[in-house]
């Protein structure tokens, strides 16, 4: 027999059940009960503040370098893998996949671009939360592929391949520069870095600048989206505001796909009536 009580609901607890609190022992179900009740403190985008690595951030630079790898050894996955525009109505898996393939030729592409994701990737997962970070990832890359179709000459452009986590990664530090900027901080380091990579596509040959405009409006569009519905506290206010963000990423999406079938349906209009006449 037990004499040990639970000092929350008063029960004998055995040794098995007993478990050590802030104050005595209780029992294994107060103990659960009261994980259960426990608010989880948020940050101000929603997320639940956790313990532990960014587990996206590093899946996602597991990924690209596995893709790259594949590159290296598989003979045509980067041209299945790869953004081209004259097949991104037939195959719009596209838009996402590309942001997973880099250069086969040059182990400089995937390293600058999985630094700055090691680098600015954590902070950002830790304010959004694990599935916001990765559906805003996603959303840059696909941002960055419509920024092609949308920038770049049909002829040639949308003949090339596109390769690269660039425009997700352009997306990134642009959300990053508007939240900043939310804060009442000046990030005027990572701006000047921006502009070096923004303009260097103007000075070295084969950068598909388009898709780091196209990713970085995606990212700065998204971050002004977040500050919107941005919210301190745990009211039930707060959580409603916060949750307007989801409506806010669809609609994004939404815009993203219309624009890419505006500039596929133009395109194709003109060189039907250029056959015509």
């Amino acid at each position: 027999m037990s004499y040990i009580v639970c000092q929350r609901c008063d029960r004998p607890t055995c040794p098995d059940c007993q478990r050590p609190a802030a104050v005595g022992i209780q029992c294994v179900d107060c103990v659960r009960e009261g994980a259960r009740t426990t608010p989880v403190p948020r940050t101000r985008y929603g997320a639940a503040v956790r313990q532990g690595p960014p587990v996206v951030t590093y899946t996602l630079i597991g990924l690209c370098v596995l893709v790259y790898l594949g590159q290296r050894t598989l003979a045509g996955l980067t041209l299945d893998l790869s953004f081209i525009g004259v097949l991104a109505a037939s195959e719009p898996w596209r838009f996402i996949t590309s942001a997973f393939v880099h250069s086969p030729r040059s182990l400089l592409h995937i390293a600058f671009n999985m630094y700055i994701l090691y680098a600015f990737g954590p902070a950002l997962e830790a304010a959004l939360g694990r599935l916001k970070f990765l559906v805003v990832y996603l959303i840059c890359a696909i941002g960055g592929s419509v920024g092609v179709l949308l920038l770049a000459n049909p002829d040639p452009g949308w003949f090339v391949q596109v390769v690269g986590a660039s425009g997700a990664i352009f997306g990134l530090l642009f959300l990053y520069v508007v939240l900043v900027l939310r804060s009442g901080q000046s990030p005027t380091t990572l701006l000047v870095m921006i502009g070096i990579n923004l303009a260097l596509p103007f000075f070295v040959g084969g950068i598909a600048w388009q898709a780091h405009v196209g990713g970085a409006i995606t990212g700065a569009i998204i971050g002004g989206l977040l500050t919107l519905t941005s919210a301190p506290g745990r009211t039930k206010e707060a959580n409603r505001r916060r949750g307007l963000i989801w409506p806010g990423l669809a609609a994004v999406t939404v815009v993203l796909i219309a624009l890419a079938a505006w500039r596929i349906l133009s395109v194709l209009g003109e060189q039907a009536l250029h056959f015509t006449i």
